[in-house]
């Protein structure tokens, strides 16, 4: 997985290409008066975590660009499955989106028993945001101060190791499940409803790892309250510039990275899917945001809506057989 996916992520870019045709079905004075009302981008995981804090840093300059106030809509739950169903089940007008993510687009959807959408049939997806590094991570009071340090402790352990991650099926989630496949180790996974509730356990010592997404994390490592022993990017980042990265410590295969975009529900009129990947590239170029984003090590990347479908294609085509032949099942 790792390999391929970060080869991916390294083709990933390119100028804006004019975006292929869209399902449109809505009448042309509808969309004409587009928006006519608050818009409302569904977030998968609950305040705090990165997908919430791209949804947040996004919706102030979006709401002035479309005249219309963006809301962001926090429907946690079974991996991101709940807000995505919301989101996939909305009526295609332009006033309701899907802030995506590996979740709910590229995990969850195969190792749950019940999904009542499709990651491919069911969303319009415009707009590749950016992607954010996960880390592996441990509480100060955690006797371990390096990753080779964090593979012996857990070998070393009478009983299994407890490690949070912000949901079933999240990106944190399946690099525990290949650090335990990478280390023949076993590890007891505590799920949590998004990072917020986990990171406060983290810091309080009830589970006794975590690997989640960066940004959330960054200020818990300045402070010194949690310790950062790895990045699971093919390299360093500039928010954790002292964590060695995976690749670099010779463990390609624990590479992983949550990408977070715009989609929308199947249907969207081309007109409105254009007009919002047109804002949302401009959002990103502006240097406000440009510098939130690098302060969170989250990687702003440009892709025509054509780039980013495919993208999408690859990625659940790729993690469908890996996850199947991880055993990950969720009833």
């Amino acid at each position: 997985m790792g390999n391929s996916n970060r080869r991916r992520f390294l083709q990933a870019g390119g100028a804006l290409a004019a975006a292929p045709a869209l399902a449109a079905t809505s009448p042309a004075l509808a969309q004409d008066r587009w928006p006519s009302r608050a818009i409302r981008i569904v977030v998968t995981f609950p305040p705090g975590g990165s997908s919430d804090i791209v949804a947040r840093i996004l919706s102030g300059p979006l709401s002035e660009r479309l005249g219309q106030q963006v809301v962001v809509d926090n429907r946690p739950g079974a991996g991101g499955m709940i807000g995505a169903q919301i989101a996939a089940e909305a009526a295609p007008d332009g006033h309701t989106f899907l802030l995506s993510n590996t979740a709910p687009i590229s995990v969850s959807p195969f190792i749950y028993a019940k999904v009542a959408y499709d990651p491919l049939k069911s969303f319009t997806h415009l707009s590749f945001i950016g992607a954010a590094t996960t880390i592996a991570v441990v509480p100060a009071s955690i006797p371990v101060k390096t990753f080779a340090e964090l593979v012996a402790y857990t070998r070393a352990a009478k009983e299994p190791v407890t490690f949070g991650s912000s949901g079933m099926g999240s990106v944190g989630h399946l690099v525990g499940e290949f650090f335990q496949r990478e280390f023949k180790v076993k590890l007891n996974h505590i799920p949590y409803k998004g990072s917020a509730p986990m990171i406060t356990d983290l810091l309080g010592g009830q589970v006794q790892m975590s690997f989640d997404t960066l940004p959330q994390i960054v200020p818990h490592l300045k402070t010194g309250a949690l310790r950062g022993l790895a990045v699971t990017s093919p390299k360093r980042v500039a928010a954790a510039p002292d964590v060695p990265s995976v690749v670099e410590l010779g463990h390609p295969r624990l590479a992983a990275e949550n990408w977070i975009a715009l989609s929308a529900p199947a249907g969207l009129p081309a007109s409105i899917g254009a007009t919002m990947h047109k804002y949302v590239a401009e959002v990103l170029a502006l240097p406000d945001v440009a510098k939130r984003f690098d302060e969170l090590s989250i990687e702003r990347r440009t892709m025509s809506m054509a780039e980013f479908q495919k993208f999408v294609r690859a990625e659940v085509g790729e993690y469908a057989p890996v996850l199947r032949a991880a055993g990950i099942k969720v009833n």
